[in-house]
């Protein structure tokens, strides 16, 4: 006599149509092409850049200045993003900008800041002058004349 229930296992192989995926991967790089920026901005995490925005004012078109400090770029192709941070009225603001989108104008870079990590979140919970991060130095050419 039989105590327990009949049990069968099944090995289930799940197939990946990586030719399919492929396919489609270069579909939507070529769909994005024409739409990616030639001219690459020049700036990295903890840098603190002057972004500026094409801003529509009625008629008008005008430039729009958003400074702070970039703490996160992620994505890439058309999805490729970067996250500014500053400080006003005692209140932390964060915007995200895509980078190959045609409302960014220009971004500036003013200061290169030191850091070792590619997010910088912690800087959401220092306030005041704990806010700041080391500026980068130009390595000194040693020239012999």
């Amino acid at each position: 006599m039989e105590t327990g229930p009949d049990l069968q296992v099944k090995t289930v192989r799940v197939r990946t149509e990586t030719g399919q995926n492929n396919a489609m991967h270069k579909l939507i790089t070529l769909a994005e092409q024409p739409h990616i920026r030639e001219k690459r901005f020049n700036f990295q995490i903890g840098d603190s850049v002057d972004v500026h925005t094409r801003i529509l004012d009625g008629d008008k078109e005008r430039i729009q200045i958003y400074s702070g400090v970039v703490i996160s770029m992620r994505g890439a192709g058309m999805g490729e993003m970067f996250t500014v941070r500053r400080i006003v009225a005692s209140e932390g603001v964060e915007r995200t900008f895509p980078i190959n989108s045609p409302k960014i104008a220009d971004v500036v870079v003013k200061r290169h800041g030191v850091v070792r990590r590619a997010k910088l979140y912690f800087l959401r919970d220092r306030v005041g002058k704990k806010t700041r991060l080391t500026e980068r130095r130009a390595k000194a050419s040693s020239s012999d004349e």
